[in-house]
C-alpha cells in the first residue's frame, strides 16, 4: 500500500510541476500583456506614463530574470498570491477567488454529490430488477433528459418556474435588496436562488451515472463471486452492497473524482443564464475581458482542484479493491 501510495504521489506532484510550469509560460508566450488589456478598456484615454505604471504593477517591466521570475511565480503560488485583477481592479486575484469558490462549491458541488448518489442508486436497483418497470422506465427517462444542454433545461426552468407560476426567483444567488449580513433571511434567500441552478444541474446530469452504474452493475452480477454469494443464502441486500455494487462502482470513483475535480470551474452556462456569482461566472468574465490574471489563477485552481479529486480516487479504490495495488505492482 505504501509504495502505490509513494507513486500516485510521484505522479501528482510530476503533474501539479507542469502545470503549474505551463500556466507561467503561456502567457508570457501570448501577444500583449495585462497593462495593454487595461489600456485598451479605456480606449486609449490614458497616456504612455500610466501604460508604464500599470505594466510595472503586473510584473511586465522587471529587471529579473525569467529563471527568477518563475521561481517568484511559484513562492507567490505556494502562498496565493495570483496578481491584480483587471476585470476587479485594484482587487488580487485570491480574493475575487475566495468570492466566487462558496457560491460554485454550494451549487456545483452539492448537484454533482446529489446526482451521483441519485443516479448511483437508480442504476443499482435497475441492474437487480432487470428489465423490470423501474429499468424500463428512469435509466432511459434521464439519459433523454441528460442529452439536452444546459443552458436549455435553464432557460425552461425559468420559464416555468419563475415567468409562469412564479414560485421562484431566477436572477443572482440571493436577494440583492436584503444585503449580505448573515441571518435567517439571507440564508433562506440563497437557498431560493439555488434551486432553479441546482435542479437544472442534478436533472442534466445524473443519466450518465444512472446508466453507467446499470452496466456495471449487469456486469457484476454475472460474476461466479455473485452467484455463490445468492447459493449460500445470503440476504438480497448484502449480496448487492457487499457483492455488486462495492465492485461495480469502482469504475465510477474515477469519473466523479474528474467531476469533483471540475465543480471549481462551475458550470459556466448555467452560472451565466442564472447570473450566479460562482467561480464559472467569474471564468467567463475573465476571458470576455481578457484578464489574464484572474484566468490564471482561475486555471491552476482548477488543476489542482482535479488533481487532488484524482489522487483521492485512486486510493479510495486502492482501498476499497486489492487488486489494483497488485496490479500496479506488476
Amino acid at each position: 500500500m505504501g509504495a502505490f501510495l509513494l507513486k500516485r504521489l510521484g505522479v501528482f506532484l510530476a503533474t501539479l510541476w507542469a502545470a503549474l510550469t505551463m500556466n507561467f509560460f503561456l502567457p508570457r508566450l501570448m501577444p500583449g500583456n495585462p497593462a495593454l488589456a487595461m489600456m485598451a478598456r479605456y480606449r486609449g484615454r490614458v497616456n504612455g506614463t500610466v501604460l508604464h505604471v500599470l505594466e510595472v504593477q503586473f510584473g511586465v517591466i522587471t529587471n529579473k530574470s525569467l529563471i527568477v521570475q518563475y521561481i517568484d511565480y511559484l513562492s507567490d503560488v505556494a502562498r496565493g498570491q495570483f496578481g491584480i485583477s483587471l476585470t476587479y481592479f485594484p482587487d488580487p486575484v485570491s480574493r475575487v477567488i475566495r468570492d466566487g469558490i462558496p457560491w460554485t462549491l454550494g451549487l456545483v458541488g452539492m448537484s454533482t454529490v446529489i446526482a451521483f448518489c441519485l443516479g448511483t442508486v437508480v442504476g443499482i436497483l435497475s441492474a437487480w430488477r432487470r428489465n423490470g418497470k423501474l429499468d424500463s422506465l428512469l435509466p432511459p427517462l434521464f439519459v433523454v433528459l441528460g442529452a439536452f444542454p444546459y443552458f436549455w433545461v435553464a432557460l425552461v426552468a425559468i420559464y416555468v418556474f419563475s415567468l409562469v407560476l412564479g414560485w421562484l426567483p431566477f436572477s443572482f444567488g440571493y436577494d440583492l435588496a436584503g444585503g449580505t449580513h448573515f441571518s435567517l433571511t439571507f440564508v433562506m434567500s440563497v437557498l431560493q436562488h439555488a434551486v432553479l441552478p441546482a435542479l437544472t444541474l442534478t436533472i442534466t446530469s445524473i443519466g450518465g451515472w444512472a446508466l453507467t452504474m446499470r452496466n456495471n452493475m449487469v456486469n457484476v452480477l454475472m460474476e461466479d463471486y455473485v452467484r455463490t454469494a445468492k447459493a449460500k443464502g445470503l440476504s438480497p441486500v448484502r449480496v448487492i452492497v457487499d457483492y455488486a455494487a462495492r465492485n461495480a462502482i469502482l469504475p465510477n470513483l474515477a469519473g466523479f473524482a474528474m467531476s469533483l475535480g471540475f465543480v471549481l470551474s462551475g458550470a459556466v452556462l448555467v452560472e451565466f443564464v442564472f447570473a450566479y456569482p460562482g467561480v464559472g461566472y467569474l471564468l467567463l468574465q475573465a476571458v470576455e475581458s481578457e484578464d489574464f490574471p484572474l484566468m490564471q489563477g482561475l486555471f491552476l485552481l482548477i488543476t489542482v482542484a482535479v488533481l487532488v479529486c484524482v489522487f483521492a480516487a485512486d486510493v479510495l479504490t486502492a482501498v476499497l479493491d486489492p487488486r489494483a495495488r497488485v496490479a500496479e505492482r506488476r
